[in-house]
């Protein structure tokens, strides 16, 4: 079959299409399904470079988030046949391990998964949709919704607005009742984010982001009860970037304001000043990934028109490389998908 094959971490330049990389077969409890969609998550990018404490066994195959056809059905498989379709939930809840990272993901014709991590696909979401939404998707429900607990008129500054996890936190806590402000890097993106939400939107590219939040919403303060219409900060921020950004961020909250995050895109020890935390009685939330019955709850919205999964481009997997260089570079809105 063909794949995008990693053999080493690395660079774009490690990664590899491969045209006659071994057919996965169906042992005891497995599918494989022929790939009709995958989408692409910052995760891949780490894993391509390689993490601290995480072994990926090479070669690789990448690829978290799979939408597809099943192909053949392994020994033991119940309540699935040849020709369901269905998406992969990328965490295998029972052995252990992580699609595209552990073992073999969606970059490739077809993909072996095992039957409990499969959720069956409804007829009216299509292939791509439903590939744009197990990891960044289920990531930004938990994290708004469970963890989070966005609730009306609070107002929420989302950074990375317009990537994956971004662009369905915009519309989570707008569909909460929230104002919401999205930091993003340039108008295109900002006028996208509008379009699905936003409230209001920062330019990182042309201003610092904590000056104009200051200066629209107001500084923390101490005093337990502030002045009646004084602005104070904002309630929650959403930060899955860290590095520079995580200590700016605490100083855009009012006193007793919650950051949400799910992540570090832009690096895992930052510089900390726990002064801001103590002294405006600061919430730090950490939320960490998704559950099952996200999914579902994903597919429904999407299918009830209450959530769009903006797709900013499919590219083949021939362009697979190209495909992840868009995703590093952060030039996409939205999802960016591979389609076999």
């Amino acid at each position: 079959m063909k794949a995008l094959v990693l053999r080493e971490h690395g660079g774009l330049d490690r990664l590899k299409v491969q045209t006659d990389f071994p057919d996965p077969v169906a042992g005891e409890g497995d599918v494989v399904l022929r790939v009709r969609a995958t989408s692409l998550n910052y995760h891949d990018v780490f894993t391509r470079r390689g993490m601290p404490g995480i072994r990926v066994p090479m070669p690789a195959i990448m690829g978290l988030d799979i939408a597809g056809e099943i192909v053949a059905v392994g020994p033991g498989v119940q309540s699935w046949s040849v020709g369901d379709r269905v998406v992969v939930d990328p965490i295998n809840r029972v052995e252990g391990g992580l699609m595209g990272e552990t073992v073999h993901g969606g970059l490739a014709e077809l993909c072996r998964a095992r039957a409990h991590q499969l959720v069956r696909l409804p007829g009216d979401v299509d292939f791509e949709t439903a590939a744009a939404l197990p990891c960044a998707y289920g990531t930004a429900l938990r994290m708004v919704r469970q963890v989070g607990q966005v609730q009306p008129d609070e107002k929420v500054l989302i950074l990375g607005a317009s990537g994956g996890v971004g662009v369905c936190a915009v519309q989570l806590a707008k569909a909460a009742g929230a104002y919401v402000i999205a930091c993003t890097g340039s108008a295109e993106k900002a006028e996208r984010l509008k379009q699905l939400g936003a409230d209001e939107t920062v330019l990182y590219t042309q201003e610092e982001f904590l000056k104009v939040v200051q200066r629209r919403h107001g500084k923390p303060t101490t005093r337990r009860l502030p002045e009646a219409g004084s602005p104070s900060g904002v309630d929650v921020v959403v930060n899955f970037t860290g590095g520079d950004t995580w200590v700016r961020s605490l100083r855009t909250l009012r006193r007793g304001g919650r950051l949400l995050t799910c992540g570090a895109t832009a690096g895992f020890e930052p510089q900390e000043d726990i002064r801001y935390i103590w002294t405006f009685e600061l919430q730090v939330r950490g939320s960490n990934g998704w559950q099952r019955e996200d999914i579902h709850t994903l597919l429904d919205l999407v299918r009830l028109g209450r959530l769009q999964v903006p797709i900013d481009r499919v590219y083949p997997l021939d362009e697979a490389v190209q495909a992840m260089r868009s995703l590093e570079e952060r030039r996409i809105v939205g999802k960016v998908l591979v389609r076999p």
